[in-house]
């Protein structure tokens, strides 16, 4: 595969290289290499992260729609706080190669602002930036200079995209993986009706177990079956529901633990999140794991007096399991392991 640059590009290349990090003059280097693909790796949110060969071309179409969706040209300013080593920070290089854009490039971390003194069009996070970024006013008030915000890696809590919606930063939640190299879908934050919609040619459906199959004539594979349970509204658009592979089953009641995540968010201040326990009668409860010191007994049982209240009779946590540090995947995910 041969990569065509003119020369906007190949100076926006030098410049690139002149302010970044190892890690982006690394990528660079592979980005134009003869090779058509450079290394990547999965997620590693169900297992160990895997070596994935990723097309050159793919991901210049995928930038294209991203491109397109966002208006980036020559006069764009673009920040890069993500390392380049997964997929989102590769992407965003690609975008600026692409479209001849600006690159302010500073060191992953989870304050991304806290050097930025100018004005961003478009950028990059993961939420604990995002939350990071609303921490302070001196943080806020940085991110309500960002034009254009994407958020990627895991979900929101609706209190941060509560919070978000205050800023007239235009903020959107994104839906994608490493083999669709970045995101497929885009969700507007504080839209009501909690929909992902499609980019460019893209194109949904659901398997026999309604988890949403992805269609990309655009890319070098054309289609995509994810573990992720959806409400296909139509071949453009979906609200997303929770992993099948996180669902819990008890006594026959399907229960997604990222739906009453979402619904008992504002309750804890701590790190938490729902699993599956076994359970003798009905084969598997619902869990909630705590992040830290147990509560005392009285206010254990005020909080599960509050989660009653907010979440469906089935979905009412049986046991409280607490954690000194919740395990996590390389990337930064959360791993749901009781123990």
């Amino acid at each position: 595969m041969e990569i065509t640059l003119n020369h906007r590009l190949c100076r926006t290349r030098d410049e690139v290289l002149a302010a970044a990090t190892l890690q982006v003059a690394d990528f660079l280097d592979e980005w134009f290499s003869p090779a058509d693909f450079v290394w990547g790796h999965t997620s590693g949110s169900t297992g160990t992260p895997k070596p994935l060969k990723l097309s050159k071309r793919d991901m210049e179409e995928s930038a294209r729609l991203t491109v397109d969706f966002f208006g980036i040209t020559a006069g764009t300013t673009m920040l890069l706080c993500l390392s380049p080593d997964y997929i989102a920070g590769k992407m965003m290089i690609v975008r600026t190669l692409l479209s001849g854009a600006d690159l302010l490039v500073v060191p992953p971390s989870s304050r991304p602002l806290a050097t930025i003194d100018e004005p961003v069009d478009f950028a990059a996070m993961v939420p604990a930036q995002v939350v990071e970024s609303l921490s302070d006013d001196v943080q806020r008030a940085r991110l309500a200079r960002v034009g254009a915000l994407i958020i990627g890696g895991a979900p929101l809590s609706p209190a941060t995209e509560a919070r978000l919606t205050q800023l007239p930063v235009q903020a959107y939640a994104t839906y994608g993986m490493t083999e669709t190299v970045s995101h497929v879908a885009l969700r507007r934050i504080g839209d009501a009706t909690m929909l992902y919609r499609a980019l460019g040619s893209i194109t949904f459906a659901v398997d026999s177990r309604d988890c949403l199959v992805i269609h990309t004539p655009h890319f070098t594979h054309k289609q995509f079956v994810t573990n992720d349970v959806v409400e296909l509204v139509d071949e453009r658009t979906f609200r997303w529901t929770g992993r099948y592979d996180h669902v819990i089953n008890s006594g026959g009641v399907k229960i997604f633990p990222e739906r009453v995540e979402q619904k008992i968010a504002g309750l804890l201040t701590r790190r938490f999140f729902i699993a599956a326990a076994p359970d003798e009668k009905w084969g598997q409860c619902v869990a909630l794991a705590i992040e830290g010191d147990p509560l005392s007994p009285a206010d254990e049982a005020a909080l599960l007096a509050r989660i009653r209240e907010a979440v469906d009779r089935y979905e009412v946590p049986r046991r409280v399991v607490y954690l000194p540090v919740f395990a996590e995947t390389s990337s930064g995910k959360v791993i749901r392991r009781l123990s």
